[in-house]
């Protein structure tokens, strides 16, 4: 019915506000001699300014690279273009699709779960942000998209690294985790990125979500407040310690809850899976909106294999994964990045579901 994972074309969803990097990252990707077929799609041929005279006739919709790229605009439906693009002969090896500086990429995101006919044909592999170094800060002080994009992220291109100092990378970096703790960040200078580290990442896939554990198991890395000391990366039980400290620190504070933020839970005991499923979906159902993202890694009652999911906004999926190895310790843990979060009561929802 469905097609194999591996036949579906990938599509990374490129988010940043102007001036971020975006263009000179595309213009790579369109213009390298990189051998591959790629398929860009911008949102507005306005605000990107593509460079080497590529908006010939800005009139049509697709342009032709000489390195095999295409490039496109979205005057009107996402699904429409997508669907074009993917009766094209030959196929592509990715699709991009650059969302406009203020996009929130939510609804962009959805879309790869959505829709039928997008669904049978691409896969969502990213959502990437590019975040220029130097006034990222400022950006989060005045603008919620500039957090939504941050926190939607499954990796983070900080850009123009070359304009600001050491202390003043750590900062950014501090911030940006307390934002999304789940995201790995990418140090740039104009756009350096390699282009394998940004296209076929396998960001929103299941089964990828187990590899993450590194991540999930100490989302305070590189905070302050969390010393890196020979304990690091070893069994530590005061993982709740870490989860409430990471983000009491600087100007967020739990009372301006308003900002968007990462919070990670995790629960030593057993689930019960269809009290887990019955609470995210109430959960989802009253708080959608304000979380934007969700992982986690379950441990249910009564199976060997490892329950993971992912939530974006209000859509939710969940499969069974690899097995727990007989020396693993078991446990439960999830990440939650949203504004308006409680963290104390969703501590409870979640222990409530204890087996």
């Amino acid at each position: 019915m469905t097609q194999p994972a591996s036949t579906l074309t990938p599509v990374t969803v490129l988010t940043g506000y102007l001036g971020a990097g975006k263009t000179t990252l595309l213009n790579r990707i369109l213009t390298e001699d990189h051998g591959k077929r790629y398929a860009v799609i911008v949102n507005e041929f306005g605000e990107v300014g593509i460079d080497n005279d590529l908006v010939v006739g800005a009139d049509e919709e697709v342009f032709e690279m000489n390195n095999g790229c295409v490039c496109c605009t979205v005057r009107g439906d996402l699904i429409r273009v997508l669907s074009g693009l993917m009766k094209r002969k030959g196929g592509f090896d990715a699709i991009i699709v650059e969302t406009t500086g203020l996009a929130d990429p939510g609804p962009v995101a959805q879309t790869f779960f959505v829709d039928d006919d997008v669904k049978a044909r691409t896969r969502l592999d990213s959502v990437t942000a590019v975040v220029d170094a130097k006034h990222v800060l400022l950006r989060l002080a005045d603008s919620k998209e500039a957090a939504e994009q941050i926190a939607f992220a499954d990796q983070i291109v900080l850009n123009k690294t070359d304009l600001v100092t050491e202390d003043e990378l750590k900062a950014v970096e501090a911030r940006l985790r307390r934002i999304n703790p789940l995201a790995p960040i990418h140090r740039a200078q104009r756009a350096n990125v390699p282009l394998d580290t940004i296209l076929g990442r396998g960001g929103f896939d299941l089964e990828r979500i187990v590899s993450l554990e590194p991540e999930f198991l100490n989302p305070a890395h590189g905070e302050d407040g969390h010393v890196h000391d020979d304990d690091c990366g070893h069994d530590h039980h005061d993982h709740d310690h870490h989860g409430h400290d990471h983000h009491a620190h600087g100007p967020v504070s739990d009372i301006h809850d308003e900002a968007v933020r990462g919070i990670s839970l995790t629960f030593d005991k057993p689930i019960n899976g269809q009290k887990v499923t019955a609470w995210l979906n109430d959960l989802l159902a009253k708080q959608g909106p304000d979380i934007l993202r969700a992982k986690g890694i379950l441990d249910v009652a009564g199976e060997d294999r490892k329950l993971v999911f992912q939530a974006v906004h209000m859509i939710l999926e969940g499969d069974l994964q690899r097995p727990w190895t007989p020396t693993e310790r078991r446990y439960s843990r999830m990440v939650f990045i949203g504004r308006n979060l409680d963290e104390a009561e969703l501590k409870r929802g979640f222990e409530a579901c204890a087996a």
